[in-house]
């Protein structure tokens, strides 16, 4: 299987160069050799293992996706061979003392410059793998070959890149859903721990009082009761993680974002705590509709997946009017094939990068 995975690993940056999205303006660049059509092709496979290779390509020795630790020695690694477009902070520490990572991807990004600032973030769920692996690609794609690719550079170089790979370490070694912050009872009362853990992306601040005005509208999406695998916490941004979402974004002036979940092959937009549309519904339909035509997955407003409270995206909608999504990908929490987590790192490199394009343009109509 590691040997299976270590062929398959440079798929991702080679399907991605060969890539031809016209509506992103992504063109065909020189690629280091021209990969097979067919995937079990020998000769294709040996080819890209060189590949891999000579780019150090980054596969975890014991699975497919990347542990927190890997994932922190591969941030540092590309922020200090691409200094000049690639920088990492920390935002703050989890329960269990993990920084929570920041890259910001721009060409001059030790400055904070007058450009339209998007924002990706993944893993508030940690046994939502694919969410940080997808990213973690995509921040590695940007930083190789933004000398090589004309989409890339144009990003970087128009754009505030913001991408925060794992909000929920502590789930993701752990393999949970929700953090690993001990509870004090449904609303922080108790002397003693009564459970472990708060669904993140239900922390956030919104009209919360409306889980108990209408209890079995949200009774299986959100929870006031510790022990519940959607429990909200004691209040909103209770959580280390979510307050440091909260301050990150209250500093920035961020025109798109896309929270990336698992699974539905879903795009979703405002409002998941009502079926009311938003003010700017046609606007998230057609950004919508242009991701859905990069991914092939179906756009729904929130709710019609079910209704929640305390969601990033609505927060972030309501509070600072981001045009906030969540993607679902895939069909499963955590796929074992690496050749399907590959394509939605591919997918989803090229989203990422029409969302660059796509915040310039509403930036200059605003």
């Amino acid at each position: 299987m590691k040997n299976t995975i270590a062929l398959l690993s440079a798929g991702i940056l080679i399907s991605l160069l060969a890539s031809n999205v016209t509506a992103m303006g992504v063109q065909r660049d020189n690629l280091p050799f021209t990969p097979s059509d067919t995937p079990g092709d020998v000769s294709a496979i040996r080819e890209q293992h060189l590949y891999d290779f000579q780019h150090r390509v980054p596969i975890s020795p014991l699975s497919i996706y990347h542990s927190y630790a890997e994932m922190t020695s591969l941030l540092f690694s590309l922020a200090e061979n691409h200094s000049d477009i690639m920088r990492v902070t920390s935002l703050g520490k989890t329960y269990q003392g993990r920084d929570l990572w920041l890259v910001k991807l721009s060409d001059n990004v030790n400055q904070e410059e007058y450009e339209p600032e998007v924002l990706f973030t993944g893993s508030h769920h940690g046994n939502e793998r694919p969410g940080y692996e997808t990213l973690i690609y995509f921040i590695q794609y940007m930083a190789d070959y933004y000398h090589n690719d004309t989409a890339v550079r144009d990003a970087i170089n128009s754009t505030e890149i913001y991408v925060i790979p794992m909000v929920n370490p502590d789930g993701v070694e752990a393999g949970t859903r929700k953090n690993l912050e001990p509870n004090h009872g449904s609303f922080g009362f108790s002397k003693t721990v009564t459970s472990i853990g708060v669904d993140l992306n239900r922390n956030y601040a919104g009209p919360w009082f409306l889980l108990l005005l209408r209890p079995l509208f949200y009774d299986s999406s959100t929870s006031y009761y510790d022990r519940s695998d959607v429990y909200r916490g004691p209040h909103p941004f209770s959580e280390n993680e979510t307050q440091a979402v909260r301050q990150f974004v209250e500093t920035h002036n961020i025109t798109i974002s896309i929270d990336y979940h698992t699974f539905d092959q879903l795009i979703l937009y405002p409002w998941g705590d009502t079926r009311l549309p938003t003010p700017d519904k046609s606007l998230f339909v057609s950004i919508g509709e242009n991701i859905s035509k990069l991914d092939n997955y179906t756009l729904e407003q929130s709710t019609a997946l079910y209704p929640t409270l305390g969601d990033v995206c609505d927060w972030m909608y309501a509070k600072h009017h981001i045009l906030a999504f969540t993607i679902e990908l895939g069909t499963s929490y955590a796929p074992e094939n690496p050749v399907l987590l590959h394509k939605m790192s591919v997918d989803h490199t090229r989203v990422n990068l029409y969302i660059c394009q796509r915040a310039q343009s509403i930036a200059a109509q605003r």
